[in-house]
Order: structure tokens, then sequence, then C-alpha cells
């Protein structure tokens, strides 16, 4: 087995609710990674669609599925398809554009969310479909400053508010230790320093823990 794919399972597909295992179950990681990088339940998100994704979320349950991501459901809940009217009833604003050309980080799965607090805290992630319910995600934009990973998750993001290197050159070797590094990224973030870590592997529940 080649590529980004780690199982006969990245290409079969998860348990899901239907009808697309590209278009469904990997629309509902996007919305899920996106709600994770976010923090937060928003208050508000526009999500932007390009090429397959813009001419075919309608019949193929993208809508519902993000949605149902941002809401935290797993592919397989039975309230995916009502994930739009659950976020409503949350307070979440959710609104879906169909963008012309092409991708803006090459793929015809694209969505590209912009997430809210309705203030001061704005959140752009851009993930794409790649088959069997995997996703990559592409692009992070926290208050204007823009991350690109390697694209195949997992990756880890720190925001270091007191600039703590020793702490971060731990956390690194942590990473490396646990779930072997790809790539490492730094930007500032106004007075703060955002740090991305790529991994090859995903973390144990227990080394997760430890994290936190």
């Amino acid at each position: 087995m080649s590529g980004n794919y780690r199982s006969v399972f990245d290409i079969i597909g998860p348990i899901m609710v239907g009808p697309s295992s590209s278009h469904t179950a990997g629309a509902v990681a996007i919305g899920k990674a996106a709600r994770a990088i976010f923090q937060e339940l928003p208050k508000k998100v526009t999500v932007h669609y390009y090429e397959s994704f813009a001419q075919t979320h309608r019949g193929h349950g993208t809508d519902f599925a993000i949605a149902a991501g941002i809401m935290g459901f797993p592919p397989d809940d039975a309230r995916v398809p009502m994930a739009p009217e659950l976020a409503k009833k949350a307070g979440i604003d959710i609104r879906f554009v169909e963008e012309q050309g092409p991708s803006p980080i090459q793929h015809p799965n694209t969505a590209i969310l912009d997430l809210s607090d309705g203030a001061h805290h704005n959140t752009q992630v851009g993930g794409c479909s790649v088959g069997g319910g995997a996703i990559e995600i592409r692009s992070i934009k926290v208050q204007g400053v823009e991350l690109h990973p390697t694209g195949p998750l997992p990756i880890v993001l720190y925001l270091d508010r007191d600039k703590n290197k020793p702490l971060v050159n731990g956390l690194a070797k942590m990473l490396d230790r646990s779930a072997k590094l790809k790539k490492r990224q730094t930007k500032l973030v106004h007075d703060c320093e955002l740090y991305e870590f790529d991994m090859f592997k995903y973390l144990k529940p227990q080394q997760i823990a430890e994290l936190k």
C-alpha cells in the first residue's frame, strides 16, 4: 500500500451515514477537524466549496455532513442528516457557498471553513476529502496568520503565549518519540508563537492525556 493510506480501511471507508465516503464521511471529518482547531463551538461558519464539492454537495449530503462534524457527531450517528437543523437550534449560523475556479488547496473535494465566535476569534481551515473517509488539512489560518501542514492527519497545534522554548523543545521531542515528526512550523500570532507539528502516527489516548 502506498501514498498516504495507512490501511485497507482507509480505502474501503468507515461505517457511516451515506451516501458517499468521500463526500459525506470525509466531510464529517473536515467539520470535526475544523471544530477541534477552533477549540469551541463557533457561532458562525461559512463553508466555501470548490470543484467537485461545489457541484455535488447537495446530492451527496456534504452540507449536513459538514454541520455534523462541527457538532461533533461521528459519521455513523443517526443525527448526521439532521445536523443543520440541530446546529441552528444550538445557535450556529452555517452557510454554504459554491465557489468558481480551481481549489486553492489543489484538490477537487475541497471545503474551506471560516469559523467565528461572532467577535474576535476567527479561524479558517482548508480541508479536502481524499477517499474512503480520509481527509487532509492543507491550510490553517489563525487570526490572519496562515500555516500549511503537509496534509494528512495527525497534526498538533500549540499556541505558546509565554514563548517557553524549553517547553516547546520538550514537546517536539515527546511527539517525535511517540509519533515520529514529519514537519514543524512556527508562526508569530500577535505576541504569541503558534507551533504546528505534522506526525506520521496517531498518538495513543494516554499520550494525548500526557500532552494535555
